[in-house]
């Protein structure tokens, strides 16, 4: 481990991702060495065989697909050993229904954590919620390991993942077009030019407006999302 786990630090907006080696339910994993030119979200749950987590265990699992086409692997994590994770993902496919997704089984892997190393580095334990249960953290890496994006959720709340998948696609257009998007900005949707730098540029704009895009005022102008 090369952070300093003693601190529990959170790793922020734009730092390296904390680089670690642990065991999973699909075997070791060597991060960031195994996800080179991947993105990556890293999430974490208090516990196996709580309630809220197997609803989000089996919406992640369902979109799995959805994430690798976006380039993306999911990597799960809790403060619970190896053979609890593979009891509790064995319930979920073989016991679990909830809305119309049965049999679901999870094949992206789950991070057995039991020394908390993983979770001090990123931040996951705050004494407050728990000393013992990581909280609903999610970390959205990008292909150089940077964090981008970091999503917060207390234990007794649900993520939504159509809206972690909906965030990934808009960084990945961002970084691709230079562009920015709105807000609650769903692919297919007009997206944001970058604002002008100086007077002239912004006079320029309003002049050009109407040709490639279409400005609301010299600061707000927007054009077709420009797809992937």
């Amino acid at each position: 481990m090369e952070n300093n786990t003693a601190t529990n630090n959170l790793p922020l907006i734009g730092d390296p991702a904390p680089q670690f080696k642990a065991s999973t339910t699909q075997g070791p994993i060597d991060f960031p060495k195994d996800y080179k030119d991947k993105w990556v979200i890293l999430f974490s749950h208090p516990a196996d065989f709580t309630p809220v987590c197997t609803t989000e265990f089996m919406t992640f699992a369902t979109m799995q697909e959805d994430f690798k086409a976006l380039n993306c692997e999911l990597i799960g994590l809790s403060i619970d050993s190896h053979f609890s994770h593979i009891a509790w993902l064995r319930t979920i496919k073989e016991k679990i229904e909830y809305k119309g997704m049965k049999n679901v089984e999870v094949n992206f892997p789950v991070i057995a954590d039991l020394k908390m190393e993983v979770a001090k580095a990123f931040g996951m334990l705050q004494p407050s919620a728990s000393d013992t249960q990581a909280v609903r953290a999610v970390f959205i890496i990008d292909p150089k390991s940077k964090v981008r994006a970091i999503l917060y959720y207390p234990l007794s709340n649900g993520r939504n993942m159509e809206e972690i998948k909906r965030l990934l696609t808009a960084m990945q257009r961002s970084d691709a077009h230079q562009i920015a998007t709105p807000a609650n900005w769903q692919p297919g949707e007009d997206v944001i030019v970058p604002p002008p730098g100086s007077c002239g540029a912004a006079k320029d704009r309003m002049a050009e407006s109407g040709k490639d895009f279409h400005c609301l005022d010299w600061f707000l102008c927007l054009k077709k999302d420009p797809g992937k």
